[in-house]
């Protein structure tokens, strides 16, 4: 757990408890294992409002909250408010452009997740999409790698991928999904409204979210490492997408003019 995270954590029963109350956006309550009492309310209205439990030892919140009185909980909340896919769609829509949005298949290093916030801000695409399980949320490191694109890029959080991934395809648009045994990406036309889907560290795409994918493009490697970092992938794709969609703007404007 990362120590920078502590300016964004909430602490205390009361303090979390008016904090869920409120309806504030919250990624995670951290609850001490065999807490009584009052813990046990707040356990009940965050799972009415399905925000994440995790249970750890008090030692882990001793170290994440040093000093202070967290009396067994506490919680995380976003260093930056969470958008919609409609956000996403609707700022597509105002730039007339098709939609880009980058749904991120439960990467959870944040440096990863803000680099490629930053990534999708550099390639004009739309937004991005992050599952709010086994999934890094907008954490201060998170912010910080970005560099300043989480201001500007809009994240929406959803509870299932695999569900996700049938509205977005009821929207209008094509599902790519990034794996080392796709064809490679300078075969595939990346223009049109799409969602790019990147896998988490080690373990890539889970099955559902590849099953559901309409295709599957690769990197092609020719070093000795058999794949890219998750976000580095990513930039990589992004401006391809932007590449090939400059082209394709570029000749639709020739064709206006008859040249």
């Amino acid at each position: 757990m990362h120590t920078q995270e502590a300016e964004y954590l909430i602490i205390g029963r009361n303090p979390v408890m008016e904090a869920v109350r409120s309806g504030r956006t919250i990624d995670k309550i951290l609850i001490q294992r065999e807490a009584e009492g009052s813990v046990k309310k707040i356990v009940a209205m965050a799972k009415e409002q399905g925000i994440q439990l995790r249970y750890v030892d008090k030692k882990a919140l001793d170290r994440l909250a040093p000093g202070r009185p967290h009396q067994g909980v506490a919680a995380q909340v976003a260093a930056h408010t969470y958008a919609s896919i409609d956000d996403i769609l609707r700022r597509a829509g105002e730039a007339r452009e098709d939609p880009i949005a980058v749904l991120l298949d439960g990467l959870e290093d944040p440096h990863n997740v803000g680099a490629i916030i930053r990534s999708v801000d550099g390639a004009g695409a739309h937004g991005v999409v992050i599952p709010a399980r086994r999934s890094v949320g907008l954490t201060e490191v998170v912010a910080k790698a970005s560099a300043g694109a989480i201001e500007y890029v809009p994240v929406a959080r959803v509870g299932n991928m695999a569900q996700t991934i049938d509205v977005v395809k009821g929207k209008g648009l094509w599902v790519t999904g990034l794996d080392m045994d796709g064809i490679p990406y300078s075969e595939a036309d990346l223009t049109g409204p799409m969602a790019l889907v990147v896998g988490g560290e080690g373990q890539g795409l889970s099955r559902l979210v590849r099953e559901k994918c309409d295709r599957i493009v690769s990197i092609p490697m020719r070093g000795h490492v058999a794949s890219l970092n998750a976000s580095n992938a990513a930039a990589v794709l992004l401006f391809e997408i932007r590449r090939q969609r400059t082209i394709a703007e570029n000749a639709g404007k020739k064709e206006g003019t008859g040249e």
